[in-house]
């Protein structure tokens, strides 16, 4: 195979020579232990409930793989061209989202996937990096023309986009998607006496919920109060990362696997922490604040405002999901159904999370004179 030279003007040539190799590596080492992951944890799940043992591997071979070449094409784009697959998908996702309440299958009292051939697609997955860049392109765009409508646009979607979240519902996925909105708020200059009429709005909305919907509410008062209601799960995950102290018990010999019914999704954390041990957790945990942080560190040089707010909303959106589904897995925040990415088994969790990953990564490819790479 021909090597690629500073020379090379191909579009694989530039390519190579722009984009973050050190965060198209972690992400490439988080696939890859996305591959272990399934081969340790989905064997037993799949017996459990009556499938073929190598079913959820062979689903999620071909999801990861499709999510390795989902982040290289999407690299390639320019920001216009990222833009203009946010403002497309954007529109797709909503719409597919409103579906979901009228031809949706509902699991465990929540309407949130369409039945497709081989897949139940979450279209509320690939709303959060489309919404991010959308947002970055209405607020940096209100900021470059004042009688251009941008906040107010901006907000309309996010109102749109929380009613069909909370009609779902969804919290968890309208926490993420607020978190991210009011992120992008704050890096782009929002007013000090406006933070603070968010984080109480924040405030105000998760006891709202917690008030509403039942689930919160046990959630919550289960993490509280681990004796009040069932904690399996947690009990099970927390005694998990105990039996594999600091190297583990080894690959193939966890045992929450057999008992843990979202071994393979939720819970994939506490397999690792079992089967490899807390090193190998660090690890994870590493590659997943590198993520985070190269992202941000790469913004400190940008003068494009569209570029650092979506990028910043797209990090975000990153680190929080991973954030959700560790902590949740150690007991350190109250328990939410949310993927650990690349890591947990899903479709639409490992093919948005890509798709915003390969819009990060296009949108921080080093650039000259303000032009588009």
């Amino acid at each position: 195979m021909p090597t690629l030279s500073r020379a090379d003007t191909s579009l694989l040539g530039r390519w190579w020579w722009t984009v973050d190799r050190w965060t198209l590596l972690a992400l490439g080492t988080l696939i890859g232990f996305g591959y272990v992951m399934m081969l340790a944890a989905s064997p037993s799940v799949a017996e459990r409930i009556g499938q073929e043992r190598d079913l959820f591997i062979f689903k999620q071979v071909g999801f990861l793989a499709a999510a390795g070449l989902v982040i290289v094409l999407v690299s390639l784009l320019s920001p216009r061209g990222v833009r203009r697959l946010a403002l497309g998908g954007c529109l797709v996702s909503l719409l597919l989202t409103a579906l979901t309440l009228v031809h949706g299958v509902e699991i465990k009292g929540a309407r949130r996937w369409i039945a497709l051939p081989g897949l139940s697609l979450q279209p509320s997955e690939f709303l959060k990096p489309c919404f991010a860049v959308v947002t970055a392109w209405l607020l940096a765009e209100a900021r470059r023309t004042p009688r251009f409508p941008g906040m107010l646009i901006a907000g309309a979607i996010f109102v749109a986009i929380a009613l069909l979240l909370k009609s779902q519902p969804d919290v968890g996925m309208l926490a993420v998607v607020s978190a991210v909105f009011f992120a992008q708020l704050f890096v782009g200059g929002l007013n000090v006496v406006l933070v603070g009429i968010g984080l109480a709005a924040m405030g105000f909305a998760g006891a709202a919920a917690y008030a509403v919907f039942p689930h919160v509410q046990s959630r919550v008062m289960r993490f509280l109060h681990p004796d009040t209601g069932d904690s399996y799960q947690v009990d099970k995950a927390l005694e998990a990362f105990g039996n594999g102290g600091l190297l583990g018990r080894g690959p193939g010999e966890g045992r929450v696997k057999d008992v843990l019914p979202d071994a393979h999704a939720d819970f994939v954390y506490a397999v690792a922490g079992e089967e490899f041990g807390m090193l190998v957790c660090l690890v994870i945990l590493g590659l997943f604040a590198f993520i985070v942080m190269r992202g941000l560190l790469r913004l400190l040089a940008e003068n494009d405002l569209f570029v650092v707010l979506a990028s910043a909303g797209l990090v975000t959106s990153f680190g929080l999901q991973a954030f959700v589904n560790m902590g949740s897995s150690l007991h350190l925040i109250p328990t939410k159904g949310m993927t650990l990415p690349f890591l947990s088994y899903g479709g639409s969790s490992v093919l948005a999370v890509a798709l915003g990953m390969g819009m990060l990564l296009a949108l921080t490819r080093k650039r000259h004179h303000g032009t588009a790479a």
